[in-house]
């Protein structure tokens, strides 16, 4: 083999050698000086190493990894701004992978001194049983937790960029007031990061109409995006029948989707679905003489084989008229309630409670209603992202607005009284449903074209 030396004897002479070195650094400089700093994005790094997400998201627009506009930044007229916001970019890149190997659902809330997504009391839309901080409610440390699924972390929610990723689309809730209470976080939390307040309104024209049937809607203006919620507390339909005297009786049609509704969610880019907690009252509970498949009311019906029929029928309703191309479903489980000493009804209580339950081993067991919905949605043809809330919510005993339920003017001016009627199943707001809408916001920047969601949850 031939001596180096030999190979280039132009470079034996030390004043040739700092000649070549001078100009190998400048031809360095100039290289360096083509690439833009957008060329090293997490976006691009993330849509060329990451496979894309699954079918049922491929309606969002994924990140685009190119630019149609020359960038005439270089690596020597970097801001310091432009560094910190790469790095932030950086972190939510290794944030959201590590979402590929998680479910974000099981785990534990743990202390946050952070401020909460929006200030107690300063959001307009929260309705007033709500509202806890303005109902008089003097402790706050329920506001300092948050959730920690176990092996990864949750990106904090982020209003700007959510709203981006809803722009041009529509995000509706339909379900009972639990999705009520998640649909008026989601509206808070976005509202919050919008320097201009006015830019978010009230749903006006045709659908403004809609109130009585329980249509509420926010439209974001400059993102034209609208966040809606229809009360649908069954998702079938309610009914009425004559019995053998005459009189008007209430039915629940378990074979009939709530149809005067489905044309303002039927087209809408996500949809979030939930029922459960009106399947716990007495008359539901009961089954006699309520439930009705065609022209037969069932005179006893066990309110699980109930659920379960009815469950198959929204199925089927879904099945048949999403399009899955371009809709994206949602399920929100079954959320935890902390009576003590009774039901709603009957003297139930969860005044008191100020902090999480601490201790891992989880006792709540498994509603048979999230035995059904898992059965049900896992013979669907549509993809649906199951969002399992119950366990994180059997750990919140202290986010129930308790006695706080009422504004102090309305009681008198007084604190409230642990005798009178006590919310224990809706939350208080800011509140818990901020959290699961943490949680939608991680499912919505994986498919948004970072990571397939398959393992986040329960996709079924």
């Amino acid at each position: 083999m031939a001596d180096l030396k030999n190979l280039f004897p132009i470079m034996r002479h030390p004043s040739t050698i700092h000649i070549f070195l001078t100009s190998l650094f400048l031809i360095s400089l100039f290289l360096l000086s083509s690439f833009s700093l957008s060329d090293f994005s997490p976006s691009l790094i993330v849509s060329s190493f990451i496979s894309r997400p699954l079918t049922a998201a491929n309606f969002f627009s994924s990140p685009s990894s190119t630019s149609t506009a020359s960038d005439t930044k270089t690596l020597y007229s970097v801001s310091p701004r432009i560094i910190r916001v790469k790095n932030e970019s950086k972190k939510m890149y290794f944030a959201i992978k590590e979402l590929s190997s998680c479910d974000i659902f099981d785990g534990k809330w743990v202390f946050d001194d952070s401020e909460p997504v929006y200030s107690p009391g300063y959001c307009p839309f929260v309705e007033d049983k709500f509202n806890c901080y303005k109902n008089g409610r003097p402790d706050s440390g329920f506001l300092r937790h948050r959730w920690q699924p176990h092996g990864c972390s949750i990106p904090r929610f982020n209003g700007k960029k959510m709203l981006k990723i809803l722009r041009g689309k529509r995000l509706v809730f339909v379900g009972d007031s639990l999705n009520r209470n998640m649909w008026e976080s989601l509206v808070c939390s976005l509202r919050s990061t919008l320097e201009d307040k006015n830019r978010v309104s009230k749903v006006s024209g045709k659908q403004s109409n809609l109130h009585n049937e329980g249509f509420y809607g926010f439209r974001f203006k400059d993102f034209e995006c609208s966040i809606d919620f229809i009360k649908s507390p069954f998702l079938v339909q309610e009914s009425e029948v004559l019995d053998g005297y005459g009189k008007r009786r209430e039915t629940l049609r378990l074979d009939m989707i709530q149809r005067s509704i489905t044309k303002i969610y039927k087209n809408a880019d996500i949809v979030i679905f939930n029922t459960g907690h009106w399947w716990t009252h007495q008359k539901t509970y009961e089954g006699k003489d309520y439930f009705q498949e065609g022209n037969r009311v069932y005179e006893k019906l066990e309110v699980k084989e109930a659920y379960t029929k009815a469950l198959h029928t929204w199925a089927d309703w879904v099945d048949s008229n999403i399009n899955s191309t371009k809709t994206r479903v949602f399920f929100v489980g079954y959320s935890s309630s902390h009576f003590r000493k009774g039901a709603w009804n009957r003297g139930g209580q969860c005044d008191g409670e100020t902090r999480p339950i601490q201790n891992e081993t989880y006792k709540g067991g498994y509603p048979w209603m999230m035995k059904v919905v898992e059965s049900v949605i896992s013979d669907m043809k549509t993809p649906v992202f199951f969002m399992n809330i119950t366990k994180m919510t059997w750990y919140r005993p202290d986010g129930h607005p308790s006695v706080y339920r009422q504004p102090v003017e309305v009681i008198g001016g007084s604190p409230p009284a642990t005798g009178m009627f006590q919310d224990c199943s809706h939350w208080c707001l800011p509140g818990v449903p901020d959290s699961w809408n943490q949680l939608l916001y991680a499912t919505l920047l994986v498919s948004h074209g970072y990571l397939p969601y398959k393992s986040l949850g329960t996709l079924v």
